[in-house]
């Protein structure tokens, strides 16, 4: 229950006075600034302040297209990279927002060379690239700040990559599969390096995971399924099935538990199970009519949800007793 209508509850029930509620206010604690305020303000704010500053250049750069010169933007996001990766080595309490400014600055950069030179490339290597300069970047910060961005370049480099690869198409024939698996395995290795299993080296903490293990869920489940209903195949169903599954386990043991991870990859395992059902019900020959198998299938998806809400919450108690 929340703490605040408990007090005005409490405060009711015995009819106190408008003496006696502020004085049970203030044992409750709701005059004392919040715990770590002073901590955590100032460098939300700067934090804030670098992510709004690294695209208020890139957007600064396209407003000023015409004025400025190749050399000259060139110049500006080389120079605006450089001085604050010096900045943030000179000054250690500056050295997060500053870092997150200069990864900015590398997508900046790359997206004008894009731009400019027109080299051809498919945006998924310049991504990639991205993903693999700003990793030295994500070393040395060891905070969520840089690892949470850099979590979700790495996948929109995959994701660009598989569409690439399959003919810019997410239509899954059989000899796609292999690049299908190969990407929901570079998103899920990039969650394993942000785990806490390698928070040792890499400082990573809960966030950079589960933005990692939401998109990986997205991605796994939407060409999962596309797979099941668009063609024959079946196995890049299963295999998504079977990464989901292994997921799911990991995540529920001691060492790795996280129920906002967890809850995410659940979900995309029951959409994958129901999407399971709903093609051997609709494709493949069930017997009933049509009434009869939507009521089946909505039955199988709100007892599957209820049976994964409560094992969720069990493993949540358990944990915390």
């Amino acid at each position: 229950m929340d703490l605040r209508l408990a007090v005005y509850q409490l405060a009711s029930d015995n009819a106190l006075d408008a003496q006696q509620t502020r004085q049970l206010q203030e044992v409750a604690g709701f005059q004392r600034e919040p715990a770590r305020l002073a901590y955590w303000l100032p460098r939300g704010v700067a934090v804030l302040g670098a992510a709004l500053l690294g695209m208020g250049l890139i957007c600064w750069v396209a407003a000023n297209w015409e004025e400025l010169g190749r050399m000259g933007r060139f110049a500006l996001l080389q120079g605006v990279f450089a001085a604050v990766c010096v900045g943030a080595f000179a000054v250690p309490k500056a050295r997060v927002p500053l870092l997150l400014l200069a990864l900015l600055a590398i997508g900046g950069l790359f997206a004008y060379f894009g731009q400019t030179y027109q080299t051809g490339a498919d945006p998924w290597q310049l991504f990639a690239l991205w993903a693999v300069l700003a990793l030295p970047l994500c070393l040395a910060a060891r905070s969520d700040v840089l690892w949470t961005p850099w979590m979700l370049v790495l996948a929109t480099a995959a994701a660009l990559w598989m569409q690439a690869q399959a003919r810019h198409s997410w239509r899954i024939e059989s000899e796609d599969i292999g690049i299908f698996v190969s990407g929901w395995l570079v998103v899920l290795a990039g969650c394993a390096f942000v785990s806490p299993l390698l928070a040792r080296w890499t400082g990573a903490g809960n966030w950079a995971l589960r933005l990692g293990l939401v998109l990986a869920t997205i991605l796994i489940t939407g060409t999962a399924v596309s797979a099941l209903f668009g063609s024959h195949i079946a196995s890049p169903y299963w295999a998504g099935l079977g990464l989901l599954a292994v997921a799911s386990v990991l995540l529920a043991k001691r060492q790795f538990f996280d129920v906002f991870g967890l809850s995410a990859v659940a979900l995309g395992l029951n959409t994958l199970l129901v999407g399971g059902l709903t093609h051997v019900l609709f494709n493949g020959g069930g017997n009933g009519d049509g009434v009869g198998r939507l009521l089946m299938l909505g039955l199988f998806a709100a007892v599957l949800l209820a049976l994964t809400v409560q094992g969720i919450l069990w493993r949540s108690r358990k944990e915390a007793a």
